[in-house]
């Protein structure tokens, strides 16, 4: 059996900001360095308010909801607003952080794109992997909580299952 030709010139790390995550970045410079490729950095917010009105369908009516949305317009409104800064602050934080440890680390690699999106991160991790062509996926094992992992599902263990390209999952090393 001829081995394939493995090439690797887009990799998609996907971070929630984890310590985690954080750890998976190494790999993802390493073998950005290694073959020569684009790191392309993707965090995804979660879009919170679809799951509330999701759980709050069985408890009201459509039109009583719909009063209570149109009430809080003003504070709806100011928290957009505080969103899009979300996404401003944590593309800086990325961006630093992509800096200092090519610095650190005596790399060449450096984050080639960082991508800040709302919506259901699988999803988004999947759909930003298709449409910017990356031949590899690193990403942490697991996200900020246990909790976290069990309330919504392991978000690593749902984008290996559907991912077209390869996932590299990247554990953590028990402290002793």
């Amino acid at each position: 059996m001829k081995l394939p030709q493995v090439s690797v010139s887009n990799i998609l790390y996907p971070t929630d900001l984890s310590d985690n995550a954080r750890y998976a970045f190494a790999y993802a410079v390493s073998l950005a360095d290694l073959y020569q490729a684009k790191i392309t950095i993707l965090h995804v917010m979660p879009e919170e308010q679809s799951i509330m009105e999701a759980n709050i369908a069985g408890y009201i009516d459509q039109d009583k909801w719909d009063e209570i949305k149109n009430s809080h317009y003003n504070q709806t409104r100011e928290s957009l607003i505080a969103k899009k800064r979300d996404h401003v602050l944590i593309r800086e934080v990325l961006d630093q952080f992509s800096q200092d440890f090519r610095k650190e680390n005596d790399t060449s690699s450096l984050a080639d794109e960082i991508i800040i999106e709302r919506g259901n991160p699988v999803k988004e991790i999947l759909k930003q992997s298709k449409e910017r062509n990356c031949d590899l996926i690193v990403m942490g094992s697991r996200g900020h909580s246990t909790l976290a992992d069990v309330m919504m599902g392991s978000i690593t263990k749902r984008v290996l299952r559907r991912s077209d390209v390869p996932v590299l999952v990247v554990r953590v090393p028990d402290e002793d």
